[in-house]
């Protein structure tokens, strides 16, 4: 049975990752999971300064899932190189760290800084960070701002670079064509749902941020990141990495068949620090059940069998 699957020039031994900022760096999950049996870990978001996050609460459960609003806390590129990496570079696994800046500037140097230091795989760039050059509007969900940042962190890094894109867009299609024609080799999807949820005893937003609202994740959105996958696996080239509510390998198979060549396990992994490991048996286990011998003969094939 081969499991291994090839982003963006890079093979991974499996198809699993981890979605950023639910698995940190991996340290903390050396207790419940063989880091190198994963296909590659996906760091937590890296800036190019110390970030302090929003104000608490930053987390808030809903039905089917859950809101945070962490703010992308980090510690900093330096720190990130200094600490981190040395323990990324021991684990026999690809390494995928995501970047993430307020300006294309920091995007920038950040992607270089990590080219810079060596031992990582792929860079993953957010682009659902707000522009504050733009008043505050996430890169991702305007075309020409996600062309520039993609365009200009190309020209600083020759690592593979993955996009995140955000489903918070009126056609995410539109924003998928132009992170591959700015120079994204892979892309990622999706990034949380915008939500809110008040507390009806002080009759405010639960969340402590100057907006209330978080990211929505967890299972309540997987039809609407499945759909999202399907719709743009359509209209690019380069490989998808699917994410949103993954708990199951069935879960996984779903985002597969849909067309992404890899998937992203996240909120699912502060329930079960094991459930990358349980996705990855559930791939396996399909496959045996219906006498399949490579993953990749299930990638994109719901839109083969659907024309």
């Amino acid at each position: 049975m081969n499991l291994s699957v090839n982003i963006a020039g890079v093979t991974w031994k499996n198809p699993v990752t981890v979605a950023s900022g639910t698995f940190a760096s991996g340290m903390e999950y050396t207790f419940f999971v063989e880091l190198s049996r994963l296909g590659a870990i996906t760091t937590k978001g890296v800036s190019h300064q110390p970030w302090a996050g929003n104000a608490v609460p930053r987390v808030a459960e809903t039905y089917g899932g859950m809101l945070n609003s962490i703010g992308l806390q980090n510690p900093g590129v330096e720190a990130f190189i200094q600490h981190d990496l040395p323990f990324l570079r021991q684990q026999d696994t690809a390494v995928v760290v995501n970047v993430c800046g307020h300006k294309v500037e920091e995007y920038c140097y950040v992607a270089y800084r990590l080219t810079e230091a060596g031992g990582v795989d792929m860079l993953e760039l957010n682009v659902s960070c707000p522009n504050v050059s733009e008043g505050g509007m996430a890169f991702g969900t305007n075309w020409k701002m996600t062309e520039k940042v993609v365009a200009e962190v190309r020209k600083v890094t020759n690592l593979p670079l993955i996009v995140k894109l955000s489903p918070n867009v009126t056609d995410i299609d539109v924003i998928a064509k132009a992170a591959e024609s700015a120079g994204a080799d892979a892309l990622s999807m999706i990034n949380t749902l915008l939500g809110m949820k008040i507390d009806i005893h002080t009759r405010k937003p639960l969340l402590g941020n100057k907006m209330g609202v978080g990211g929505l994740s967890g299972p309540a959105i997987r039809p609407v990141a499945v759909r999202c996958v399907y719709q743009v696996a359509g209209c690019v080239n380069i490989p998808i990495i699917g994410m949103g509510g993954i708990t199951t390998g069935e879960d996984a198979i779903e985002f597969l068949l849909a067309g992404a060549s890899a998937v992203a396990v996240g909120t699912a992994n502060f329930a079960n620090p094991r459930a990358t490991l349980d996705v990855l048996a559930g791939i396996e286990s399909y496959m045996t059940k219906n006498g399949v011998d490579d993953v990749n003969k299930l990638i994109g094939a719901a839109r083969q069998s659907h024309r």
